[in-house]
């Protein structure tokens, strides 16, 4: 079947996380994603580990598929100019260097936009390309205490804590394919390229959307919660006698129907309980009363209970649980695929379900500099061309 995004070429000068995770979504939907490689060893993600499956990262094969490689020394003229040479046949570059540094190499946005108005260009940095502390370096770690993330996770007794993923980086890297994708249907409208500007720091606080609105309309500012909602009761995890169960009484009549499932009548007419704003008055006391109910039976029979009553709850798992449930198994969340040197690899399915023009996972992430040649080939070097710049050092 065809893919949405055939056709476009995408030039992916990223490493680590934020901007691989960006172009893999490009590359899954149908881009041509040509990963540029520093010499002496390409993106720093490669280096990163254990695991090392046959001497190559799990980390760099996680987020790198469906994309070609080609090493290229940019900070030598030839390199900047067969990127320049590239960039005026491309559509999108995606970028994450420290900002300002692209410019300097004569590799900016208004540098490529005088040879390519049409390019769709991405910057994705720590703190954006604009603002005080536009140089500052970006890490995920950061990101989560600057953007109030890590003081609304964990519990209100504990030490502020990170959430369990990158989540900045990941987010920072689905707002740039959505930025890009935004503005690639501009230039369809328009015939004009566009810069687009992703940070970390933007991308962590524009997950929090209950908090912000909490405190726009309140000023006061929302704390850890540990599991329970900032504006719903109950609606957290609790512990079973043999686990953990998360229990979603969003509303008035899901409330009721947990009592009738939990066979306690009597606190649909507890003054407590009544309503949601006198259960998130009462949270505590609401939160151990539940608590003693759920660890007196264990997960199983409380799922298979709560479900039958029309409850939303769902036992907490581990990964390796989560992978083999017959409904990641239905939706094709895991799709093990070949790689030259590490074997088979397991690879996170795509979430996104086209009807017409799904998305594939098509080549694993590719060995450092495995398609040099071929890559410069198609841009129209000859092949002494590209003997010449090895013999420099240009390409590896």
């Amino acid at each position: 079947m065809p893919l949405p995004l055939e056709g476009i070429r995408v030039l992916d000068v990223t490493q680590v996380m934020a901007g691989p995770f960006c172009t893999m979504l490009l590359a899954d939907m149908g881009a041509d994603v040509i990963k540029i490689e520093k010499p002496g060893g390409g993106d720093e993600i490669r280096k990163t580990g254990p695991p090392f499956i046959n001497g190559e990262s799990a980390a760099f094969l996680a987020i790198n598929r469906n994309k070609r490689s080609i090493v290229l020394d940019l900070k030598a003229t030839d390199g900047i100019e067969i990127l320049s040479g590239m960039a005026e046949k491309s559509d999108i570059i995606v970028q994450n260097m420290t900002p300002g540094r692209m410019d300097r190499l004569g590799l900016g946005y208004n540098q490529i936009h005088s040879i390519n108005p049409s390019m769709i260009y991405c910057s994705i940095s720590g703190h954006g390309a604009t603002g005080p502390d536009k140089n500052k370096p970006g890490f995920d770690l950061v990101a989560q205490g600057l953007s109030g993330l890590m003081n609304l996770t964990g519990h209100d007794d504990d030490m502020p804590t990170k959430v369990g993923v990158p989540i900045t980086d990941l987010n920072a890297g689905l707002y740039a394919a959505y930025g890009i994708l935004s503005a690639y249907i501009n230039r369809l409208k328009t015939g004009k390229g566009q810069h687009v500007d992703i940070s970390l720091l933007e991308a962590g606080i524009a997950y929090t959307i209950w908090e912000s609105a909490i405190f726009f309309a309140t000023g006061t500012v929302p704390g850890a919660s540990g599991t329970s909602h900032p504006l719903i009761a109950p609606y957290q995890a609790f512990s079973t006698k043999d686990g953990h169960i998360s229990v979603g009484a969003a509303n008035q009549s899901k409330w009721t129907q947990l009592c009738v499932a939990i066979e306690r009548l009597d606190l649909l007419d507890d003054p407590r309980f009544t309503s949601n704003g006198l259960r998130m008055e009462n949270k505590k006391q609401l939160q151990e009363i539940l608590g003693e109910i759920f660890k007196s039976q264990e997960t199983g029979h409380w799922v298979k209970v709560l479900e039958k009553s029309g409850v939303p709850c769902g036992a907490i798992v581990n990964l390796s649980q989560a992978y083999s449930s017959p409904q990641m198994k239905e939706r094709e969340m895991v799709v093990n695929i070949e790689h030259p040197t590490a074997g088979t690899v397991g690879n996170i399915g795509i979430p996104i379900k086209l009807s017409e023009t799904p998305g594939s996972i098509r080549r694993p992430a590719p060995i450092y500099g495995q398609h040099t040649d071929e890559i410069l080939q198609e841009f129209g070097y000859k092949k002494e061309d590209i003997l010449a710049f090895r013999e420099k050092k240009i390409i590896s």
